[in-house]
């Protein structure tokens, strides 16, 4: 038994050590006596361990130690440690999975390289294009807005399966490989960023696309900026590479200049725009042309001789970029010694899986050639789900990181990224990171700490699903029947885990809503709630003021598109406009008054006289209401209902019907009557003797500003500073960086309403800003003006009715 303690302390030691090998000799010469005892007649019975139970129980053992390295030390838990400690049956798993994203700017063709991705591989029978003449659409344009308009608005995940042919490590011979792909085709657009925020949050690698003509644009630094938020290895493909002007260097260049990661072609284009005909191989110096009706055969060739020298210089710039990047290649490059296919292959990998490179690619989804080669890339160069990072936070102790492990054997943990209302109910996407998930399982919300059935578990295909049984560690699912919000952590119990969400930006834009008819009001509610829950950008309040809806979000487009699904799935036709903007009234002068109420009414009437002087605080903060009777002209009691008469003036002040600041008003004398003097006489005294005196005072409105802060590319600065002048913006602060400036300003609100879309057309989309409320001024004259104009003839058509 001591014997068995002490190894037992030796493999926690080794563990700790991060001596994997240690760990394993340890259990072995723990199990080697069961392997050598062997039954002898005579002798007795007992249970020897088959070679399978011992290595059921080394597997065992060894997910519980990396299990509580992960837990007590992750940083001394490395990848590679996870990686060999697999079972054996899990590492065969996991080393064919790829989660992967498909990611670039508006109209780069993502759609149409997955409806290739998905012929080819064989999910679907025909090809179909975002814009087809068949009225059929891309398959992963589900919604009828996205056919329509041929644009991409929701993510939509998918899966299949690709047969790589590669060599046997055994024999060298080439085999058939079948690889599992996850894939999320994600949209383009920046009003549906958050799609794309949440697809990056739980993937493992990303293919993204470039435009042949156009290289490198603003939502492709988007794009980039998102990928490295998340730590998100990529493969380029240069697209359209058949279109006139096709340049594959101007994307390769963008990528390394403005995008600031090395990259370097794996393939050199053989023709371009019309005489595009397919690709050479620079790893392996051969030539791909793809062929048959919808280029399904890829035929191997010899370079052609017009391009051999022209591929072989390409060749030695892809090394070249490799050795600053790895240091297998670096030495080779040092020994002046040309690395083989092998071993370019191996360093691709492991600079692309380490975020220092990106191989690109080339072809033209919509000519149907030398998409094959690319999903090759993403299986040869992406990780699979074990060779990724993940992290936890571990609630029991301080919120302490724990790193997750994609072993099936382990507790389960996953990730809710996002929901979708269908035929069945609530739709709820996970990402699963530790152990398995199975139907009928029972898994608690590390938010809510609510236990929750899993009641069904189904495998996404665009708007199809295919039923599963359970799913296993690193792989992606839908459920059924699973409250929960976006970005929810789910574990098995006992486990108190949780997971960062995603990043959300904020809205920039906002519109008052409200249904056109009454009636359409529950319709209306429900398709708010259902939106929000999906979509964490668009966002719903109820103005405390105007007492308006008012729906904020990422930009126009993404707010008029709900507002079109609230008309096509809910039968709601809405009303929008700008939201009113929450402007305060306030006063200048010193001004006396001297008001008596006085109302006979046939009993009892109405008497209450208040004397007294009204004037501004000096401060635009809060109003003050003072007593200064002296001789008991106005009893207490009455001088408290003066106080609640000026209380309720200030919710809503004479000239716009705003809020009244910074005013002051003194009562010191007043009068009585004995019968007809009461406390509601003399409230209502203290409004009308306020609404007359602010009105002599010579008011003035109010607006908001609000502190923006504006960050774009130097090369827009002009641009921007021009569009804030129009505005009659003050600008505060200018920080110019190497390649990009910030600009601090105060601006009108009413002056910002469409400024999203300005700034956009003035910054190539690349300008971000932000906003919140900074202080009341002044508003221009003018707008005073119109705006009290305003007032008094909405008043007038009220009195009218």
């Amino acid at each position: 038994m001591s014997s068995t303690l002490a190894r037992a302390s030796l493999r926690k030691a080794a563990l700790r050590n991060g001596d994997w090998t240690a760990c394993r000799r340890s259990f072995a010469s723990f199990a080697l006596p069961f392997q050598a005892s062997n039954r002898t007649p005579g002798q007795n019975h007992q249970r020897i361990p088959t070679q399978r139970h011992i290595q059921r129980r080394w597997q065992a053992t060894a997910a519980h130690a990396v299990l509580e390295t992960a837990v007590h030390d992750p940083s001394a838990l490395s990848q590679e440690a996870i990686v060999d400690n697999l079972d054996p049956k899990d590492a065969a798993r996991l080393e064919k999975v790829r989660n992967i994203g498909i990611a670039a700017h508006i109209d780069s063709g993502k759609t149409t390289v997955t409806e290739r991705v998905l012929f080819y591989t064989g999910r679907i029978k025909d090809i179909h294009e975002v814009r087809g003449r068949d009225a059929v659409g891309a398959k992963m344009d589900s919604m009828e807005l996205e056919r329509e308009k041929g644009i991409t608005i929701q993510s939509a995940a998918t899966f299949c399966d690709w047969v790589k042919k590669q060599p046997d490590s055994v024999t060298g011979e080439m085999k058939d490989e079948k690889y599992h792909i996850n894939l999320i085709d994600t949209p383009g657009h920046i009003d549906f960023t958050i799609e794309v925020e949440r697809a990056l949050r739980v993937l493992d690698g990303a293919v993204m696309i470039l435009c042949a003509v156009s290289g490198v644009q603003s939502q492709t630094v988007t794009v980039d900026r998102q990928m490295r938020r998340y730590n998100i290895p990529r493969i380029s493909f240069v697209n359209k590479m058949d279109r006139a002007g096709a340049n594959p260097w101007k994307a390769v260049d963008g990528i390394n200049q403005k995008l600031r990661i090395p990259a370097a072609a794996v393939q050199v284009p053989i023709g371009v725009e019309d005489d595009f005909k397919g690709v050479v191989d620079l790893i392996r110096m051969k030539a791909l042309f793809s062929e048959g009706a919808r280029g399904e055969i890829i035929r191997e060739a010899e370079v052609p001789a017009d391009i051999r020298e022209f591929a072989q210089e390409k060749r030695r710039l892809l090394i070249e970029t490799l050795a600053d990047v790895d240091e297998e290649v670096a030495n080779a490059f040092l020994e002046e010694r040309t690395p083989s296919p092998l071993e370019i292959k191996a360093a691709i990998r492991r600079a692309t899986i380490g975020l220092k490179f990106t191989p690109v690619f080339m072809g033209s989804a919509l000519a149907d050639k030398s998409v094959q080669p690319m999903l090759d890339a993403v299986c040869d160069f992406l990780p699979n789900p074990a060779e990724v990072e993940n992290l936890a936070l571990d609630r029991r102790r301080a919120e302490a990181p724990v790193k997750l492990v994609s072993y099936n054997s382990l507790p389960f943990v996953g990730l809710a990224f996002k929901l979708e209302e269908s035929n069945f109910g609530q739709l709820t996407y996970i990402r699963v990171y530790q152990g398995g998930l199975k139907k009928g399982q029972y898994v608690t919300n590390a938010r809510t700490g609510q236990k929750v059935k899993i009641p069904r578990i189904v495998r996404m295909h665009s708007n199809e699903m295919e039923e599963v049984a359970e799913i296993g560690a690193g792989e992606i699912c839908a459920v059924f029947g699973v409250d929960c919000a976006s970005g929810d952590t789910f574990t098995e119990s006992g486990l108190g885990y949780s997971m960062t969400s995603m990043f959300v930006p904020d809205a920039v834009i906002s519109l008052s809503i409200k249904p056109k008819q009454t009636k359409d009001t529950p319709n209306f509610s429900k398709a708010m709630a259902r939106f929000q829950r999906e979509d964490p950008t668009f966002r719903v309040h109820v103005d405390a003021e105007s007492s308006e809806s008012i729906i904020s979000g990422m930009g126009e487009l993404h707010l008029a598109i709900y507002v079109e699904r609230m008309r096509r799935e809910y039968n709601v036709e809405v009303v929008t406009g700008q939201p009113q903007v929450a402007y305060r009234e306030t006063i200048q002068e010193h001004v006396p008054f001297d008001h008596l109420l006085k109302k006979q009414t046939g009993g009892a009437g109405d008497y209450a006289r208040v004397m007294g002087y009204l004037e501004p605080t000096g401060q635009l903060g809060e109003n003050k209401f003072q007593q200064q009777v002296v001789g008991g002209t106005i009893s207490e009691k009455y001088l408290l209902a003066c106080d609640k008469g000026f209380q309720a003036s200030c919710t809503a002040g004479p000239m716009l019907g705003h809020k009244p600041l910074g005013c002051s008003m003194v009562v010191n004398d007043g009068a009585t009557h004995m019968t007809d003097s009461s406390e509601m006489a003399f409230r209502i005294a203290t409004q009308q003797a306020f609404r007359k005196a602010f009105k002599a005072a010579q008011p003035q409105v109010l607006e908001p500003l609000m502190k923006t802060v504006i960050t774009a590319p130097n090369e827009f600065q002009g641009n921007i500073v021009g569009l804030l002048n129009k505005r009659n913006a003050v600008i505060n602060d200018t920080e110019t960086g190497p390649e990009e400036f910030t600009l601090q300003a105060d601006c009108s609100l009413n002056a910002m309403f469409g400024f999203s879309s300005q700034l956009r057309a003035a910054s190539q989309g690349k300008g971000e800003f932000t906003m919140e409320f900074s202080h009341y001024a002044p508003a221009p004259g003018q707008l005073q003006k119109e705006l009290v104009a305003k007032f008094e003839k909405e008043r007038e058509a009220r009195n009218k009715k």
